[in-house]
């Protein structure tokens, strides 16, 4: 259907539409520019935050487990057959209780001996006091001198020492036919078995103090340099017992396989009940820094630099700043922030970026 409005008519719409589509960016740019001047504006007080100091504990945080921090052999201090091996792994034992006993011609040989010498000393002691005696009841009858009595005397002390000496040896001799546990202890292992000949030295059992346990961790990157020796933290296991307060006894200095550094901890208290390979984390506590603290909205962030608008009497202007650990809401600052500083949250991103409404050109 043809329409009724003139031809000419309907040229001047279609020329007015295209006028008005070519300035739309016109339009768009100046609604920008006047919502932005509008934020531009200086900050109300609602809109401001007085900068404060918090302090800050900070904590490194590492995967650690428990170790003995040596192992304990008993060896055998002769050659000789075990007999009476009846503990096993995993048992606890006591500082002082039997774990097996050493027997066999060597030392019953060893044993002999040692009797037959403890027996031919008492016999030249006995021999040497009957001599004294006799020395001194001469002497009172004047058959005898006093330098005699002074040379049995003599003989009497040396006998004393030998008789002494090979008693101590028997002593030994027959401690070292039983095998003890030196302290309170874990059976790690049965490095024998019994009825087994073992040579000298040869270790029967393994033991783990049970006082001479700690947990390793290894930290890595910017962690290491803040570990020193001294420091204290917790240790909570993997399976939700109760945390067990620590204390860094060494710092190695070596790097482990991963590339971190060991680092060792023991107990805090006396007392601790953990078991050698039992798992978890550990976290020490860092000396506490005095940081100031913005409301983490207030950043903002321009060409991989961080800065907050700062409120002053003569206006509101950029401050670069440091931006540090975050505590719930607020973000900690390392540098660039003095307290007392009055900082704006918000709009804070609008208000910094208002300058581009200066620079800003109108397409032509």
């Amino acid at each position: 259907m043809t329409s009724n409005i003139p031809l000419h008519s309907r040229m001047w719409r279609a020329l007015s539409l295209c006028s008005l589509l070519r300035c739309m960016p016109v339009v768009v740019a100046f609604v920008l520019i006047a919502v932005v001047k509008a934020a531009a504006s200086q900050a109300s007080d609602a809109d401001l935050v007085t900068v404060q100091l918090h302090t800050l504990t900070p904590h490194v945080d590492a995967y650690a487990q428990v170790e003995p921090i040596s192992v304990l052999p008993v060896n055998a201090a002769e050659a000789g057959v075990v007999i009476g091996l009846k503990v096993f792994p995993g048992m606890y034992v006591r500082a002082g209780q039997e774990l097996a006993h050493l027997n066999g011609p060597n030392m019953n040989a060893l044993l002999m001996q040692s009797e037959a010498d403890v027996r031919s000393a008492q016999t030249q002691l006995s021999t040497s006091q009957k001599s004294l005696a006799i020395q001194r009841e001469q002497l009172l009858s004047h058959l005898s001198t006093r330098e005699a009595v002074h040379q049995a005397e003599g003989s009497v002390a040396q006998a004393q020492t030998a008789f002494d000496n090979a008693q101590g040896r028997l002593k030994a001799i027959r401690q070292m036919t039983i095998v003890s546990a030196p302290t309170d202890a874990i059976v790690l292992a049965l490095n024998s078995a019994d009825g087994e000949l073992v040579n000298a030295g040869q270790p029967i059992v393994t033991l783990q103090s049970s006082r001479s346990l700690w947990v390793k961790a290894a930290f890595y990157g910017v962690d290491m340099a803040a570990i020193h020796v001294g420091m204290t933290g917790r240790f909570s296991p993997a399976d939700g017992n109760e945390a067990i307060a620590v204390r860094v006894c060494a710092v190695f200095g070596t790097m482990t396989a991963g590339g971190g550094e060991s680092i060792a901890m023991v107990p805090l208290h006396p007392g601790a009940h953990w078991l050698s390979g039992e798992a978890g984390t550990v976290t020490l506590d860092a000396p506490q820094r005095k940081l100031v603290a913005v409301p983490t909205r207030a950043l903002i962030l321009d060409q991989g630099k961080w800065w907050v608008m700062v409120h002053t009497a003569q206006g509101d202007r950029p401050q670069a700043v440091v931006p540090g650990p975050a505590e719930g809401w607020d973000t900690l600052i390392e540098r660039g922030l003095a307290v007392g500083t009055q900082v704006v949250v918000n709009n804070a991103y609008l208000l910094y970026h208002s300058s581009i409404s200066e620079h800003y050109q109108i397409p032509g």
